[in-house]
């Protein structure tokens, strides 16, 4: 009953997200178009008229990003500034991954997409394909910083927005703190991840993969003009597949989009996603007499998630200069997940099963509003961007305990819920920013307010907590810019992440602040196929909840704002797509952590658990030149290596280090066979020798993804 009683609250409150964001696009793109046609209709009356300026910048620059994606050497970002600015010249580390790199790597998922980049580690829990689990410079991004197009996409409890590789155009991963963009997140950064919208150019593309273990997928992604001034752009996907550990992965989505131009100052896209998968709840594992085992039975297990998202982009460049954005957004997650801890049949085959049964809705709402201007005052170019964002996020969320016989659990139910609890968060946020061209010098500077209010009900007990919280957050960089493509700079940057649980006396502890200032060097000259970027940077996380364990307490969980964490590091990144087709992509990453504020003085000196403190990567690919026999043909081979870390805070005792080795082999049969153009084939290999390594963290322990191995059969006219 409760389940449904989900189903018709999402299905409710989506339509209600659908009405409210189409009245916003009506009353927001009616007056613009009558101004379009007003101005088309008086244009060739005018005499006078400003330099209309080409501006390409916020989340919804297709074009440009198409153009920047044919390649593992991108140039230009839109999400550290908001704005569409070179690479070279963002006084900040930004990596991004290409499509192009992401063929070429054949990735399924944002862990392998991003585990290529200097900065980032993964797999500090093991295998669990439910969570996109990714550190940047070792601080986590799993529920703080994963956004889609410049908006979050939230956590609240427990589920979390899960992304499909195939649905993006691009990955572009901002290092350390950065809430003067995007209000509460990470002091790691954020990961965006850039979707793929409509294009001018008719594209059709249909795949079909197979692989290890029981994995199958079909794939299409069809896009073009409709008439003049309207493009779309569908994606689908359907996939039926099981991975290591009997854990399922199956998905399927639809994420349809639509673009209109009425004319070359104004564009609207409407987009939208549906999509709903199923993985286990539970995929912990632990070792028996050699043997991997999962402490829940995957018969019983399951996790069910249906997300939607529907929103809208809208850009309109006036005359006088000025650009105005404005994103919005609604987004539904409904999850029901059970499992069961069946680890005691090793032990005392008689004893019964705990079974634990999870509910949880969320829905956000979200909009962006940014208005640009360029213009110069003497020898100085402006790029000032001011904006105003709003997120309001709901979550009802339901947990119930049980018990089974072994003998009965094939046909046991989840047990009811009996914990219900809900969380109402509101935050509003402005901000402003500067770039200012002086020369050779690039300056950025911004500034931003964030009110943030939340409320926690324990529904069973009829008791309400309430947080109101405020942040003022700020970024600054320089950066000189040498004719030779030699770009050094400076940066700083602070962030801030609401805190959700409470300290003794039943109040909500204050924010998780950021700090971090770093200084590095680009090099990437104009028009040739390589960069090479080294940063170097002091990161702090400060008031971090840590639980209490005090027995003068009464009995229930507290914590306090008392952790500390500082990073100190540096990173170096390179990539180059050679003439005779090799093209490599290196990565190696220094970070040195240290506890520095506990609860536990005894750890403060300490290094955090699952930190290693290096980490390096090499992929190498060869396409073979059109005019040999083996034209069509590509190889790909890389290596990540990790250093050993520490099992938990108290640095007893350490995880091994590991090295792993994926490769890749495909063929364009057009290259031979022009009457087979457009028709490609891929095989894909992730962790070849197979290594299953276990990673500790603070007492739990867990094991790796082992060897996969894909093939994919690509089509595109």
């Amino acid at each position: 009953m409760l389940a449904a009683d989900f189903s018709f609250a999402q299905n409710r409150n989506l339509w209600k997200s659908s009405t409210v964001l189409f009245g916003l696009v009506a009353a927001t793109l009616l007056p613009i178009a009558a101004q379009a046609q007003d101005a088309a209709e008086t244009a060739d009356q005018k005499t006078t008229r400003l330099e209309k300026l080409t501006v390409t910048g916020g989340e919804g620059t297709a074009s440009t990003i198409a153009e920047d994606n044919d390649t593992v050497v991108p140039t230009r970002n839109i999400s550290a500034l908001k704005t569409d600015t070179p690479l070279i010249e963002t006084p900040r580390a930004v990596s991004v991954v290409t499509r192009k790199e992401l063929e070429e790597r054949g990735v399924q998922d944002m862990i392998q997409a991003t585990r290529y980049t200097a900065g980032v580690t993964t797999g500090a829990f093991g295998f669990d394909p439910r969570f996109d689990q990714i550190y940047i410079r070792g601080l986590s991004t799993t529920t703080d910083s994963d956004f889609r197009d410049g908006l979050r996409q939230p956590y609240m409890n427990f589920g979390t927005f899960t992304t499909e590789v195939y649905t993006l155009d691009r990955i572009e991963i901002l290092k350390g703190p950065v809430s003067v963009m995007y209000g509460a997140a990470s002091a790691a950064g954020i990961i965006n991840r850039i979707s793929k919208l409509p294009l001018e150019e008719t594209h059709r593309e249909v795949e079909l993969q197979y692989g290890t273990i029981g994995r199958a997928q079909a794939a299409f992604d069809f896009g073009g003009p409709i008439d003049d001034g309207m493009f779309y752009r569908v994606v689908g996907l359907a996939r039926d597949a099981e991975t290591n550990y009997d854990i399922a992965d199956d998905r399927y989505l639809l994420q349809p989009s639509s673009t209109w131009k009425p004319d070359e100052a104004t564009s609207l896209t409407i987009y939208g996603l549906a999509q709903k998968g199923e993985t286990d709840a539970s995929p912990r594992t632990f070792e028996h007499d050699g043997d991997i085992v999962r402490f829940s039975d995957p018969d019983y297990d399951q996790q069910k998630v249906a997300q939607y998202q529907i929103g809208y982009q809208l850009e309109h460049e006036f005359d006088n200069g000025l650009t105005f954005r404005q994103h919005a957004r609604a987004s539904d997650l409904d999850l029901n997940a059970r499992y069961v801890d069946t680890s005691s049949r090793f032990t005392d085959p008689s004893a019964a099963y705990t079974t634990t049964a999870v509910t949880d809705d969320q829905r956000a709402y979200q909009i962006d509003n940014q208005l640009e201007a360029k213009f110069d005052t003497g020898a100085v170019s402006h790029t000032l961007l001011a904006g105003l964002d709003y997120t309001w996020i709901t979550s009802d969320f339901g947990l119930g305990f049980g018990s089974v016989a072994p003998a009965d659990l094939s046909s046991a139910p989840a047990p009811d819920l009996t914990i219900f609890t809900g969380r109402d968060l509101r935050q509003t946020g402005i901000y402003a920013q500067e770039q200012a061209e002086i020369g050779n010098w690039r300056v950025v500077g911004g500034l931003r307010y964030d009110w943030v209010d939340q409320k926690a009900v324990d529904k069973v007990a009829g008791t309400e907590n309430r947080k109101d919280d405020e942040a003022l957050s700020g970024q600054a960089g320089l950066l000189y810019l040498f004719d030779n493509g030699i770009a050094p700079y400076v940066s700083y940057g602070t962030s801030f992440v609401p805190s959700t649980q409470q300290s003794a006396s039943g109040i909500v502890l204050d924010p998780t602040e950021g700090e971090q200032i770093e200084v590095g060097v680009k090099y990437q000259p104009e028009g040739e196929n390589y960069s090479l970027t080294a940063a170097a940077y002091r990161l702090v996380e400060s008031g971090k909840p840590q639980f209490v364990a005090d027995g003068s307490l009464p009995l229930g969980y507290y914590y306090k704002s008392s952790g500390e964490n500082t990073y100190k590091g540096f990173e170096l990144e390179g990539r180059t797509a050679f003439d005779n087709g090799i093209s490599l992509i290196a990565a190696y990453t220094y970070n040195r952590a240290e506890i520095t504020g506990n609860v536990d003085p005894a750890l403060i000196g300490n290094t955090p658990s699952t930190t290693p403190r290096h980490t390096t990567s090499l992929w190498v690919n060869y396409t073979v030149g059109e005019d040999t026999q083996l034209a069509g043909l590509s190889l790909g081979a890389g290596v990540r290596v990790t250093s050993n870390s520490f099992t938990s805070d108290a640095n007893t005792e350490k995880n091994p280090g590991a090295a792993y080795l994926d490769a890749s082999v495909s063929y364009d049969f057009g290259k031979r066979a022009p009457q087979l153009d457009g028709l490609s084939l891929a095989i894909t290999a992730t962790n070849l020798a197979d290594r299953r390594e276990r990673v500790c963290t603070d007492g739990y322990c867990y094991y790796g993804q082992g060897r996969t191995v894909l093939g994919s059969l690509k089509y595109k006219w």
